[in-house]
């Protein structure tokens, strides 16, 4: 996903100490600068908001460092109770934050609330059900006569202190989707959102006002100045959902600590339209995959290989569909003018390279409102198929069969969704198998990121991160392994000192389990005996 926090973050220091306190508000270090209120719609200004000098990041790191260490004490089952009163606020809030991020980003009201609202009461309902089972203890099996006495059990332990950095396409969902199991966890956060969005990373954070500990949430305000000064706070993780480039300069940041990342950058999707698909359905959802949130997502369809069989029907009919979208209503502003200038140019070489466009084209200079656009696309090397767009732009290839569409999808520098539209499910799941995506969606595309319990991931330039889905608890947590020893023995038998009836027993030990032949295991089991009792008995 594309974000507008360009850093370049260096690295720092260890945080100092800072007293924890009762339940309040999210803590927010502000400066003097006030982001500039805009809204992509031109409505009404929004009210300003204050920014967080860079400086007084490492004291927002610190205060979390010390209430952390009290969150992580109260029962797993607590925080679920408290956490799980987002869920009511949330929904009770669903005009007010659908109409924020209207206002801010451009989104169509239905969209805010369908994609920003919904999707998140089920997500908490999720994390705060299963947390307790999916943070629980589990065994681990001790061979009784290697280790006699001996159990050990694994634990999952919080990372510590979470840096959030978000984006401003999806400015409530995208947060969510890591504070809530982070912080169930027992992790405290740091979390700075898009400085194009700030207003909807405020009233993310006021979801959580008087439930949490003072320190356990903050936020950062700002741009790439404060986003650098988190990740060189002392963070024990950085969550960064955003552009490839920023990705990469926080990537060799936090390696230079040693501090884990979990990145999720950008996204080519496509979607393999093949001969035998319900072509309706195929040609309905290739145009909302493409053109909702503007395009303005990692997961939006951005390029369409279809069987020659079918492309001038499917051509046909997505370009009627494209149509009928009513802007402002079905398709709302794009958010930034960087953006919008971005798919200018995609667009642009795209023709200069000989693409025919079939519906829509580039609105006028410093115009947020990009009609959504398709065109045919005789050339794979134009950024329009090779770079990630990010806007409302649906270039649709021909491909001679199924073979072709996923070699081409494959040879993409970004692997994170990708949806087949096929009659033939047996076929489709075999074709998912030899795509390079860390999604594949049969007959649907983009949408199972807000699936709580389905992971959302992908590879290559898409990023290593995971979001949802009780593998997100392996960036979120860390194992801890704690072996309890109730052995009555004065000693174990790999203890000092070495001696000759020792070496006698490791080498048997070697032959009986297979390391020799049959006669040759029970000769070895002979030596073992002997040698053990000698060992017994410190010789």
């Amino acid at each position: 996903m594309e974000s507008k926090t360009a850093a370049l973050p260096h690295a720092g220091g260890a945080a100092a100490n800072a007293d924890a306190a009762a339940p309040s508000a999210p803590r927010t270090e502000q400066r003097a600068g006030p982001f500039q209120a805009r809204t992509p719609g031109g409505e009404e200004p929004l009210d300003e908001i204050a920014e967080t000098a860079p400086g007084a990041v490492r004291e927002l790191v610190a205060r979390a460092r010390v209430a952390q260490v009290a969150w992580a004490e109260v029962p797993v089952g607590e925080r679920a109770e408290l956490i799980a009163k987002v869920k009511k606020r949330l929904l009770a809030r669903a005009e007010e934050i659908a109409a924020l991020v209207h206002r801010e980003c451009g989104k169509p009201i239905e969209e805010a609330a369908l994609a920003e609202v919904l999707p998140n009461a089920d997500l908490v309902d999720y994390w705060t059900s299963s947390i307790e089972e999916l943070l629980d203890e589990s065994p681990v099996d001790l061979d009784p006569i290697a280790y006699p006495g001996k159990t050990g059990r694994i634990r999952r332990d919080p990372r510590g202190v979470v840096a959030l950095i978000t984006p401003w396409n999806y400015p409530v969902a995208i947060p969510l989707r890591t504070l809530v199991p982070a912080l169930l966890a027992g992790n405290a956060v740091v979390f700075k959102p898009s400085e194009v969005a700030p207003r909807s990373g405020a009233l993310v954070a006021s979801l959580f006002e008087g439930l949490l500990p003072d320190g356990v949430l903050s936020v950062a305000q700002g741009g790439g100045d404060v986003g650098a000064a988190l990740v060189d706070a002392g963070v024990d993780l950085v969550v960064f959902t955003g552009g490839v480039a920023t990705g990469k300069k926080i990537a060799v940041a936090c390696a230079e600590r040693l501090v884990p990342t979990s990145l999720e950058l950008g996204g080519k999707d496509s979607a393999v339209v093949l001969g035998d698909c319900d072509l309706e359905r195929a040609a309905r959802g290739v145009v909302w995959g493409a053109f909702t949130n503007a395009g303005q997502s990692c997961a939006s369809i951005e390029r369409v290989y279809v069987e020659q069989a079918i492309a001038d029907r499917f051509i046909t009919r997505a370009v009627a569909l494209t149509r009928e979208l009513r802007p402002g209503v079905d398709v709302g502003a794009m958010t930034t003018a960087r953006q919008a200038a971005i798919v200018r140019r995609h667009l642009e070489a795209a023709v200069d390279d000989g693409a025919e466009i079939l519906a829509g084209g580039a609105p006028p200079e410093g115009s947020l409102a990009f009609p959504p656009t398709v065109l045919r696309a005789p050339r794979e090397d134009t950024p329009l198929l090779q770079e990630e767009t990010f806007g409302p732009v649906l270039p649709i290839v021909v491909v001679k069969d199924a073979e072709e569409a996923i070699a081409r999808t494959n040879a993409s520098r970004f692997a994170l969704t990708t949806s087949l539209w096929t009659r033939s499910h047996e076929r489709a799941h075999a074709l998912a198998r030899r795509l390079r995506a860390g999604v594949v969606t049969i007959n649907n595309h983009g949408f199972t990121g807000a699936l709580p319990a389905a992971p959302w991931t992908g590879a290559g330039d898409s990023g290593s991160g995971v979001t949802s889905s009780p593998h997100a608890l392996a960036e979120l947590t860390r194992p801890r392994f704690v072996l309890d020893d109730r052995s009555r023995a004065k000693r174990e038998l790999w203890w000092y000192p070495y001696t000759p009836a020792l070496r006698t027993t490791a080498f048997a030990m070697a032959r009986v389990r297979g390391g020799a032949g049959l006669f040759g295991r029970v000769r070895a089991l002979v030596e073992l005996v002997a040698a053990l009792s000698r060992r017994l008995l410190g010789r």
